[in-house]
């Protein structure tokens, strides 16, 4: 007989010694594991088809037209504008989340907020209707 069979047998039904706070610890790291990857998607499929250059901004190197996690809003991107100067576009609302998989809400916002055209890549209504 095979010992690992009946070793996995002999396991089955016991209960295992983790605490209740170890065990909302375990989910919670993955969760956090689930999200940051949810999350780089998310920003990887914004800047799609986009040409990803580096630039300077206020002092500091910044990859220009891929969105990112942001600081007052919900993301932000570094583009050019008209001008050729580099600016931040903040966009969207940090306590709402997109339910873009949702036909009718997503039929509203983008006739809300005209993305049929959206405008130039400077200001925020382009990269909100992207993600939309």
């Amino acid at each position: 007989m095979r010992k690992g069979k009946n070793r996995k047998k002999a396991n089955r039904g016991k209960p295992m010694n983790i605490t209740e706070e170890q065990l909302r610890e375990m989910i919670k790291e993955e969760l956090d594991a689930f999200l940051n990857e949810a999350e780089n998607a998310y920003y990887e499929m914004l800047a799609e088809g986009e040409t990803l250059e580096e630039a300077e901004y206020q002092g500091r190197k910044v990859t220009l037209n891929k969105p990112m996690k942001g600081d007052v809003k919900k993301s932000k991107v570094y583009v050019k504008n008209a001008k050729g100067n580099v600016v931040k576009v903040n966009f969207g609302d940090p306590n709402m989340k997109i339910k873009k998989n949702i036909p009718g809400r997503r039929k509203s916002f983008r006739a809300r907020h005209n993305c049929d055209n959206p405008g130039p890549k400077w200001k925020a209504r382009y990269w909100s209707c992207k993600a939309w």
